[in-house]
C-alpha cells in the first residue's frame, strides 16, 4: 500500500475515533434546585 492510503486510513481511524468519543459524553446537566427564603407574611 501507499503511504497516501495508509494515512487516510489512520486519519479516518482518528476523525471516527473522535467522533465516537464525543457522542458518548455525558452532555446534559442535572438541573440544579434553587431554594428561596420566603417571609410568612408574604404567605397571608
Amino acid at each position: 500500500m501507499s503511504r497516501l492510503v495508509l494515512f487516510l486510513i489512520a486519519l479516518l481511524i482518528v476523525v471516527g475515533g473522535g467522533l465516537f468519543l464525543l457522542a458518548g459524553r455525558d452532555s446534559e446537566r442535572p438541573v440544579a434546585q434553587v431554594e428561596k427564603q420566603v417571609d410568612l407574611a408574604n404567605l397571608q
